[in-house]
């Protein structure tokens, strides 16, 4: 039987799969929605608390990979996506665009993702970490998110995107801020329409938090939810999120088609916990995020993806290291070229580094 991990709940013993929110007012449930929008939703008979920083040593430890990393976006064919998007942003149709790759490594049929949760959560702890090990749904997903997609208590939502990226707080530019800037605008936009009137507001703007070789910039956005908007208008109204989609959506939506060969799965969908009964939930953006799937031709892959923001200042070289550095600590973690736990800024050197040998 499946079973889930969201921080400090442990959900167990499935008792009904749904590919609809639907029924999301009652119980405890799991909820995955791809970036196109497929709803898998589990719900569990047992939910109870465990110690988060104290997870219980997997299974099957894990073994570090030895195949290699391909991605579906080589560094040319990234470089001309950035330059197609600024095209596009100087014709006037679209302000900012995430671009995304989807880096690819085989599988080892033994390998178990309990061992790589395990390893994340000692090298690279993340504020929305989860590990979802469900055959019911097809899920079999470990996530490290540090972005709060929709958070919701006593009939208040916040969301809290991220958009801005480097390596230390002194490394961050203008146009980090003003991307920022620009999706928050969105949020607000996306909440009004299941909000009250007036409650929509910025409780923080490009806030400096550091996360585990890298700082981001975070802004906070938070509004009342009106009593008859219901799960299925708060995703209509707010999904794909707006970090990693782009700003106007429909338009950063039809680039995204257009440039990405590839479907990014769960990958900068939603990833995280409704609970029905008492009127709560955390949605993470499906970022710094590991699943397992097959082929057609049945081989195992171990899949994960990283992007940019896209704007008129963007540079295509500095936003393919963005995707790079954002990848190299994780993609180091589960090919055992980092060491779990460690911290240090040299460290993070040597991944960026290996990253930039293999993809």
């Amino acid at each position: 039987m499946g079973w889930a991990v969201f921080g400090d709940r442990l959900a167990t013993e499935v008792a009904e799969v749904r590919h609809d929110v639907r029924g999301l007012g009652s119980g405890f449930w799991a909820l995955v929605v791809t970036f196109d929008g497929a709803v898998s939703a589990v719900r569990f008979a047992r939910v109870r608390r465990v110690d988060p920083a104290a997870p219980p040593p997997p299974r099957i430890p894990w073994r570090p990979l030895t195949g290699e990393w391909t991605t579906s976006l080589d560094r040319p064919e990234y470089l001309a996506a950035v330059r197609e998007v600024r095209r596009r942003i100087a014709a006037g149709t679209v302000y900012q665009v995430n671009v995304c790759r989807v880096m690819s490594c085989p599988l080892p049929e033994s390998a178990d993702l309990d061992g790589l949760g395990h390893l994340l959560a000692q090298g690279n702890p993340a504020p929305y970490a989860a590990r979802l090990a469900l055959p019911e749904a097809g899920l079999d997903i470990v996530s490290a998110s540090p972005e709060a997609y929709l958070l919701r208590h006593a009939g208040h939502l916040v969301s809290r995107p991220i958009k801005g990226t480097a390596v230390t707080a002194q490394q961050l530019l203008p146009k980090d801020h003003a991307e920022n800037v620009m999706i928050v605008d969105l949020v607000r936009n996306d909440l009004s329409h299941v909000c009250l009137p007036g409650t929509v507001r910025v409780d923080r703007l490009c806030a400096v938090e550091q996360h585990p070789g890298l700082v981001h910039l975070v802004s906070d956005v938070s509004g009342d939810q009106r009593d008859e908007a219901t799960w299925a208008d708060v995703l209509a109204a707010s999904f794909p999120p707006g970090s990693v989609s782009g700003a106007p959506k429909s338009t950063a939506l039809q680039a995204i088609r257009d440039l990405e060969p590839v479907a990014r799965g769960p990958y900068c969908g939603a990833i995280g916990w409704v609970d029905g009964d008492a009127g709560e939930a955390a949605l993470a953006v499906g970022i710094r995020t590991f699943w397992a799937e097959r082929d057609a031709d049945g081989r195992r892959w171990l899949r994960f993806g990283a992007g940019s923001g896209i704007t008129w200042p963007s540079d295509p070289a500095d936003e393919w290291a963005e995707t790079q550095l954002k990848a190299a600590r994780l993609l180091g973690l589960a090919s055992g070229t980092v060491r779990a736990p460690r911290d240090t800024i040299e460290d993070d050197r040597k991944d960026l580094a290996h990253a930039d040998r293999h993809l």
